[in-house]
Order: structure tokens, then sequence, then C-alpha cells
């Protein structure tokens, strides 16, 4: 709050006396005018009254000193400096400047101006004055609040190195510090080193535990540094702390809980976010928000916000052309694999190359049915990612569409060797094999599938199917046992096993397996005939056809006898007949049933 005192103090200390400012103005002590003498006193006392922290009165009282004696540079100076510890860096350089004018070269005026420029934003005209100022003299030495805006305009002005020199150096001398250790987490995090600065942002939070600033910064850089858990951790006791919410903590905590993947909660953060901004300049917190809606499922939602990032001239530089890819593939989500092709070309023009730009690029290709246009993305995505098992998928499913399995083939199995935890490459190939009749290449890559996934129920019958087919009796019957323990409805199942029970001359369990697999069929062809009936009652019930619709739900209930919903249409359509028992009786069977579920 004061340190403007320390800078400048000595200078201040030259007006204090009526003897000093009538030397100044060029009279003598005894022809002193009472406007003088009162701006000594009120110099002295709006001195005094920053020193103690006042500095609304201290503003008060050198505004008057101004005002009475406007040609001594001292108290515009002094009075800059008030205002701009006051967070009011136009009102501060109007003195300031006044103040030059009038002592041209007075260095504690030239480092207070510097400040100026920083906090509005001037850069390099920051840097050129606090860089003329401290070359004066070995013996100037500027304060925190100096220290952090030099840093700040050095660093914007792309001087990291210079920036970083300076904060180090004045870190011995600031031992205590928070804003010190915190700017140089801020300078670490800006250079991409987030994990180093986060040692600096828990030295700032060890001396000031309140800092909301360094408890931001935290935040973020856990976020940066894959901790999204830890960063949610932080952002939410940041915005315990924050009254009125502020537009940066809603979208902090925004994104970071949606990299924990809790979709819901990180889209009323954003929305949020979005909503105290609804300008251009929050295009972070709409490209957030867009982002938030596609991981959540909702690409159609995504559309338009994905849009105004992306063509309304909000620009995010540091994103490159990330938003453009995000959009393009919001519309391959949606289904619009035009407008989507269009996007992948501008974002080619206009920005980085990449494996996956090129990924996803021939995905919309394929989507819209070219696929020799896929194949050449594919290609231009391996030339930049030999190694990438995604792209050597993509490209043996675009040979695969155009039955071209010798080369098919081969992309499968790179794809599969090169990333084994990856399910549908050895899946893909089984089916290959099978159709090749390379019974053991399937059974081996099936096996290589229920690895990955020991509860895909229809991998197990593939499986099953294929030993069946080489021969394999008991190895295809376990298999099969294992798909019908994950899918216990499917009748087909059975059928297999029955088939291979014959083959072993297993009769009686044969016979078992057929009985099952006609009760399933049986069982879901009276689902069907209930689902069909059901609907066409409701909508019969509807139309005001009563006869017809009772003839319907009948049926639906007789074929379901467990589920409430056909008796409780009964109920409706005999209330509006006229037949209260027959009503009663079905809400009453309606009221029995614990499944109400519609099929």
């Amino acid at each position: 709050m004061t340190e403007f005192l320390r800078t400048a103090g000595a200078r201040f200390r030259r007006i204090v006396t009526g003897t000093v400012l009538c030397a100044v103005l060029g009279i003598s002590a005894a022809q002193t005018p009472p406007s003088l003498q009162n701006a000594t006193r009120l110099m002295r006392a709006g001195l005094e009254e920053a020193n103690r922290g006042d500095l609304v009165a201290a503003r008060r009282d050198l505004e008057r000193v101004v005002r009475l004696a406007p040609q001594i540079a001292p108290g515009h100076s002094a009075l800059g400096s008030v205002l701009l510890s006051l967070n009011q860096p136009s009102e501060a350089e109007l003195e300031l400047r006044t103040a030059l004018r009038l002592a041209p070269g007075d260095v504690p005026t030239q480092i207070s101006l510097a400040r100026c420029d920083s906090a509005l934003g001037r850069h390099a005209e920051a840097v050129i004055l606090f860089r003329e100022a401290t070359s004066k003299s070995q013996d100037v030495v500027l304060s925190e609040a100096e220290v952090l805006a030099f840093a700040v305009s050095l660093s914007a002005t792309g001087d990291n190195a210079a920036a970083m020199q300076l904060l180090t150096s004045a870190e011995p001398s600031f031992q205590n510090s928070a804003p010190i250790a915190d700017a140089i987490g801020v300078l670490l995090a800006g250079q991409g080193q987030s994990s180093a600065a986060l040692h600096y942002f828990d030295r700032a939070l060890e001396l000031d535990p309140n800092s909301n600033r360094a408890l931001y910064h935290r935040a973020a850089a856990l976020l940066e540094t894959g901790q999204a858990l830890e960063s949610v951790t932080s952002a939410q006791e940041l915005e315990a702390r924050t009254n009125p919410p502020s537009f940066d903590v809603e979208l902090l905590l925004g994104r970071a809980l949606s990299a924990t993947h809790d979709d819901s909660h990180a889209l009323t953060h954003l929305r949020r976010a979005v909503g105290m901004h609804p300008e251009l300049h929050s295009s972070g917190a709409q490209y957030a928000l867009a982002l938030a809606l596609q991981a959540s499922g909702d690409s159609a939602g995504a559309l338009p916000w994905f849009a105004r990032v992306v063509n309304d001239g909000s620009a995010l530089p540091a994103e490159g052309n990330s938003p453009l890819i995000n959009y393009a593939l919001a519309r391959v989500q949606t289904g619009d694999a035009t407008g989507a092709l269009l996007l992948y070309a501008r974002a080619l023009e206009e920005g980085r190359d990449s494996a996956t730009l090129r990924e996803d690029y021939g995905a919309a290709y394929l989507q819209a049915n070219k696929v020799d246009e896929a194949l050449k993305q594919f290609t231009a995505g391996i030339r930049l990612e030999p190694n990438s098992a995604l792209l050597h998928y993509d490209l043996g499913l675009a040979f695969k569409l155009q039955d071209n399995l010798t080369e098919a083939v081969p992309e499968f199995e790179k794809a599969a060797a090169l990333d084994q935890s990856l399910p549908d490459p050895p899946y893909t190939l089984a089916i290959i094999y099978m159709q090749q009749g390379r019974f053991a290449d399937a059974a081996s890559s099936l096996r290589d599938v229920l690895r990955l996934q020991p509860e895909n129920g229809e991998a197990w019958a593939l499986l099953g199917s294929v030993l069946k087919d080489s021969e394999h009796m008991d190895e295809a019957a376990e298999a099969l046992q294992h798909a019908i323990a994950l899918e216990p409805d499917q009748p087909s199942l059975h059928i297999q096993l029955a088939a291979i029970e014959t083959t072993k001359g297993n009769k009686e369990r044969a016979a078992a397996e057929r009985k099952i697999a006609a009760d399933l069929s049986r069982a879901a062809n009276e689902h069907q005939r209930a689902n069909f009936a059901l609907r066409s009652g409701r909508a019969l019930l509807a139309q005001g056809q009563l006869d017809m619709a009772v003839l319907q739900l009948k049926t639906a209930a007789n074929a379901e006898p467990a589920l409430a919903e056909p008796h409780l249409l009964l109920a409706e359509a005999y209330t509006k007949q006229g037949k209260t028992a027959a009503a009663a009786l079905e809400r009453k069977e309606a009221a029995k049933r614990t499944n109400s579920v519609t099929p």
C-alpha cells in the first residue's frame, strides 16, 4: 500500500517546509503565501496518511496540494503514486507525466510511470522506462510491486529470460513474498513448465494461504499436468472463497470437472461462465463448453458453440486448428459428413498438419462413402505417424470396404501388433479369417479379443462357432457356455450347443438345449407380439377406436402377463365405454404387477 513512499521518500520530504517551496518558486521565506503554507501542511498530512495505509484520505489531501502548488513536481508525483496504489493507473498517469514535465529525468517518477504503463498494457513503453530508470544509478532498488510490474512487461514483450532473471535475483530480497513466488510460477507455467511451476505456487500458498491468485494458478497448473481431480479440489476451494462468482474460476472449474468426465457439473459451471461474458472475448469459455457438450455425447448441442468460436472472429491462437477439427468431428458425429469435410479442409489449410487430423478427415470421407479419398487421408496420416495403430486399422477398413482383403489384412495385422490393447483389430481379423476358412487363425484372434474383453458374449459365441467348424467340439461347447452365461436369451447359442452335443452323441443334452432354444424363441415371439399389440392399442385408444383398442390391449396382456401397462390402458378404455366394473378390475390387475416398463 505504501511502497511509493520507500521509493521516493527522500524526494517527498523536500517539500515539507515552506522554505523549500519558496526556493523552488524563487521567493523568500518571509514572502511565503498562505497557499504554500497550506500546501506544506497538506503534503505532510497526505504522506502521514499514506504511511498509515489510509490512501483515500491521502488522495484527498494530495489533490488539494496540486491545486495549491501546481508547479511543484513532488506533489504530482506523490498523488500519482497514491492513485497507482489505489489501482487507478489512468488517473495516476496524468499526475506522473505532469511531474516528469516539471522535473525531467526524476527516477522514482519514471519508475511509477513505468508501473502505470505496465498496468495499462503498454508493456514496451514500460520496459523502456524501467530500464532507463534503473540504469541511471546502482542505488536504485525496486519495490516488490515494481519488480512484479517490470517482470510482467518483460514477459509480455517476449523477454522471458530477463523476466526470470529479474524475479529470481529479487527473490532473496523478498524471501517471504508470496507474489514473487507466484510470479515465478506463472512465468514457468507460461513456458510450458507447469510441473516446476507447482513448487512456486505451493510456496506462495505457504507464505500466504489466503492468496486466491496463487490458488487459481495452482489449480490451473494441476489441470495442465493431468492432475484433474486435484485441480477440481483447488478450484472448488477457490470458488468457495470467491464472492461474487468469478468468470475465470467458473471456467477453470468447468474445465477441470470436464477432464474428470463429470459432465453434468462441468456443464453447469461452463454455462455459468459463458453467461457472465457472452461476448466474443470469452471464446475460451465457449470452446470449453462446446468440448464438454461433445464429451457428454451431445454433439448436436455443441455445434452452435463450435460455430461461434470458429466463425465469429473469436480466434484462439493457443489452440491452433483444434477448434476446427473438433467442430468437424461434431459434424461427423451428427451425420453431416459434407459439412465436416469442408471444415477439415479449412483446418488443414489454416493450421498444423497432424496424424489425428488426417485420421478424422479420412473418417469423414468414409461416412460420405468416398473411400478413395479416405485412403489418401489415412495414408498421409501414416506418413506423419508410421506407428499409429488406429491409422493402420482405419486404412485396413477402407481397403476392406473396397473388398481388397489383400491390402486390408496386413494393415489389420500391423494395427494389432502395434497396440495389443485394442480389441477391434483382432476381432476384425477373426471375421476375415473365418470367411477365408482360416479357423485356427480366427480362434487365435478371438482369444486375443477375449483376453481384453472377457465379458464379450458375441466374441465367445464366434469362438464357439469357429471351434465347432474346426471340429474342436469340447472347446467349442465350453466357449458357447461362456456366451450363454453372458447372453442367456439368445436361442441360436443353444441351437449351436445342441448340434455339438448331437455330434458328441449326447442325445439328452442335445434335446434339452433344443427345448431351451424353442422356449426362448417362443418367448421372443410373444414379446414381439405383445410389443406390437400394445403400441397398436395405444394408438387406437388415442384415436377413440375403443373396441379395437380393447382387442389389441387384451392381446398384449395375454402375451406379456407381467406387464402392468396393458391393464392400465384397458382400464382407461373401459372407463370411456362406461364399463366401470371392468375398469376397476383392470386397475386391480395393474396394481398387482410390479413391472410396468413399456416394451
